[in-house]
């Protein structure tokens, strides 16, 4: 019996496991009136594998067709039970879940390839990995948008990467690095990165150069360079992602944090500055700031004060104006990692969403787990969170983008690019559907009870993902540049890893310096039907309009999936019967929003990308309470999206080889841009609503995104 095994439908050949057989069947005797009974499971599994057992490699399709035989005899009411099941699993594999129409559209034209069905979707974005099929399949688990749409292609000669995110090196103040840098990010583009971009080193305006010109025109001047390139280069329909950033203390600031408000400028980038803990002080204490630079070609110095308080309100009130320029903490994202102690290692930037810092030429593959789906029993009393199965699929997670990694390393777009990501191995496992698991649970968003049960997954998420990376490490050894003095000695790891983890880390060291993030999960998160990232859900509904035959539209309520589970489940009628802890973005404190993401943060080396959203009389001021809360609270990032503010989105048009078709495309998106100027929060394509979330927005009726995500 030991040599006997099973030819999958893929074609993989695995050991027989007689105890599967037992489950399927008491999957089947749940649904039914008698229930379980586990005798005549065991008698039908064995009575299965005696008939078979003759077989030295026997196929998946006899054994399921010898149990529906065997309970036809024994139990009719679990064979139609069964049978329901197979059939319910054979469309799965062709076409999978039960999906919306978004759904639909967002898994066809995105991330199916080439007409494959669903089980081969599955079977190339998890590469082989079991697990990980299944908790895709069950929707525990998803990778990002470049694995989906990428993941395999390299074997028909596609030259697309699987990592979202790079940062470029801090371009250099010289004419050669600006332009180089452009180059970097053009081919990036082309592989379907996103780029992030720090201009720290450039001279400010004014500075003096040693050429004709006399006096440069300032850091600011060569965002729309960068911007433009962002603009020209398409990635499979996918607009290009760039993130611009600029110290507190650079000279130029004022008119980074102002750049925006002319909206032919910087059309395809997001902006935020980098706020470091002494000009928060200066804040505190409505002291002096002091803004400096020193050329190093000419050996100018150049020092410029303004009152801290004057320029906090300037980036307080674009932001509540424009939802830009967000916030990085500087010091926090610089301190709280892995490889915070290495003085070899230093931060150049981070990426188009703010959910992963790194390195020059550094970069990311991320994937995210659905907490939703690991709550036992929900919307009942007797609902649970399932610690020991989230644990394991932490670590399948990890195993994952490790493999995805390796697929990847020939698939990066520049040499550099490939070094780094060898050297230093960064992944982003992450997590979604927070909101919806605390609705299962019955449990209000940003409570105390909230925040606990954070704290009890969070450290669950760290210390799995270490042991893991830290077994890896037993394998195939730790990433080339791991120091173990400098890892053992950060400040993350000595507050979040216990002690048996501590020891396996000490033996092995870590097969990754970067490990866990949240990233916006905008798509993804829409195609699973969960709430995104840790965000909140945005409402309870929203109205579709239905156009009739008789020329009159008809309205109707549309529930968000959670809420419409959460009333079916309570037999519910109406909004005004929603228990008191189904909490949306209109009506949640924003230190509530805030207390949850920094507690997450706690646990996460990299960063959280998400947005606060605030009602359309929030007030700048109140704007400012939120930056200083966010930076007491320990946040590494944080931007503000204001109902109703004059967001004009972040567009970009193809003007090379113009045809009269781009053509019309570019006027289409300058009506879009006008039109998203006047009302930031309809779809320009199909008049639905924009959700405002993860930094980015999406059109909750047909998917539309004005991010470059």
């Amino acid at each position: 019996m030991e040599k006997m095994q099973v030819k999958k439908r893929n074609g993989n050949v695995v050991d027989y496991d007689i105890t599967k057989i037992e489950l399927a069947v008491k999957k089947a005797m749940e649904e039914t009136d008698l229930g379980v009974d586990e005798a005549i499971a065991k008698l039908v599994a064995q009575n299965v594998t005696d008939q078979v057992s003759h077989e030295e490699v026997v196929d998946i399709e006899s054994i399921q067709d010898a149990v529906e035989l065997e309970l036809m005899r024994d139990r009719p009411d679990v064979a139609k039970k069964y049978i329901l099941y197979r059939q319910e699993r054979t469309r799965l594999r062709e076409e999978g879940w039960d999906m919306t129409d978004l759904q639909r559209d967002i898994y066809e034209k995105k991330y199916r390839y080439k007409g494959e069905s669903f089980e081969e979707f599955l079977d190339r974005v998890s590469g082989g990995n079991s697990p990980i099929k299944k908790a895709i399949s069950n929707k525990q688990f998803m990778p990002a948008g470049r694995v989906l749409a990428g993941r395999g292609l390299y074997k028909d000669g596609k030259k697309i990467t699987l990592s979202n995110c790079y940062v470029m090196p801090q371009v250099e103040d010289n004419i050669e690095s600006i332009y180089d840098t452009a180059k970097w990010m053009a081919r990036t583009y082309s592989y379907g990165g996103g780029v992030g971009l720090t201009l720290n080193k450039l001279r400010p305006k004014g500075a003096r150069v040693n050429n004709a010109a006399s006096t440069t025109t300032g850091a600011v001047s060569f965002m729309d360079l960068y911007s433009l390139t962002t603009g020209l280069i398409g990635m499979r329909g996918r607009r290009g992602a760039l993130m611009l950033n600029m110290d507190c203390s650079h000279p130029d600031i004022l008119e980074f944090i102002n750049v925006k408000n002319d909206l032919e400028k910087v059309t395809s980038a997001n902006i935020s500055v980098n706020c470091s803990d002494e000009f928060f002080h200066a804040v505190e204490g409505d002291q002096e700031f002091m803004l400096t630079f020193d050329v190093e070609a000419t050996g100018e110095h150049i020092e410029r004060p303004i009152r801290a308080r004057d320029m906090f309100h300037n980036l307080a009130e674009n932001n509540w104006n424009m939802a830009e320029p967000g916030i990085l903490f500087k010091d926090q994202i610089r301190t709280w990692h892995l490889m915070s102690e290495d003085e070899d290692f230093a931060y150049a930037g981070v990426n188009p969403c703010a959910e992963e810092p790194l390195p020059a030429f550094g970069s990311c593959n991320l994937a995210s787990i659905n907490l939703g789906e690991f709550v036992k029993n929900p919307f009942s009393k007797y609902a649970r969170f399932e610690f020991d199965a989230f644990g394991a699929l932490v670590r399948d997670g990890v195993i994952y983008l490790n493999e995805v990694l390796d697929e990847n390393m020939d698939l990066h777009p520049l040499e550099k690019q490939k070094e780094l990501s060898r050297d230093l191995r960064q992944i982003g496992l992450g997590i979604m559907g927070l909101a919806d698991m605390f609705i299962k649970l019955g449990i209000e968003y940003g409570s105390k009870e909230s925040l606990n049960l954070i704290n009890q997954i969070g450290r669950t998420l760290v210390n799995e993902a270490l042991r893991q990376s830290a077994l890896l490490a037993k394998e195939e050894g730790p990433f080339p540049r791991y120091r173990a003095d400098r890892v053992m000695a950060s400040p993350y790891l000595r507050q979040n890893a216990d002690e048996d983890v501590l020891n396996l880390i000490r033996e092995y060291g870590l097969r990754n310096s970067q490990l866990l993030t949240i990233a916006p999960t905008g798509s993804i998160s829409t195609l699973l039907g969960c709430s995104n990232g840790v965000e909140p859900i945005f409402q309870v509904s929203y109205t579709r309009k239905s156009e009739s035959l008789h020329d009159q539209d008809t309205y109707y309520t549309v529930y968000t999936q959670i809420i419409k589970d959460l009333m079916e489940a309570k037999k519910l009628g109406r909004e005004d019967q929603l228990p008191d802890y189904v909490v949306t973005t209109e009506n949640l404190n924003y230190k509530d929003r805030i207390d949850v993401q920094a507690t997450w943060q706690q646990f996460i080396d990299a960063s959280i990308s998400s947005t606060v959203n605030v009602p359309n009389e929030f007030t700048v001021e109140e704007v400012e309470e939120l930056y200083l809360y966010a930076w007491r609270k320990g946040l590494k990032g944080v931007t503000i999206y204001r109902d109703g503010c004059a967001r004009a989105g972040i567009l970009s048009t193809d003007k090379s080889n113009r045809s009269r078709i781009e053509e019309l495309q570019e006027e289409l998106n300058r009506e879009i841009a006008r039109q998203m100027i006047e009302d930031p929060d309809t779809c320009p394509m199909c008049g639905g609503t924009l959700n405002h979330t993860g930094g980015c927005a999406e059109c909750q009726d047909c998917g539309y995104s004005p991010c470059a995500i």
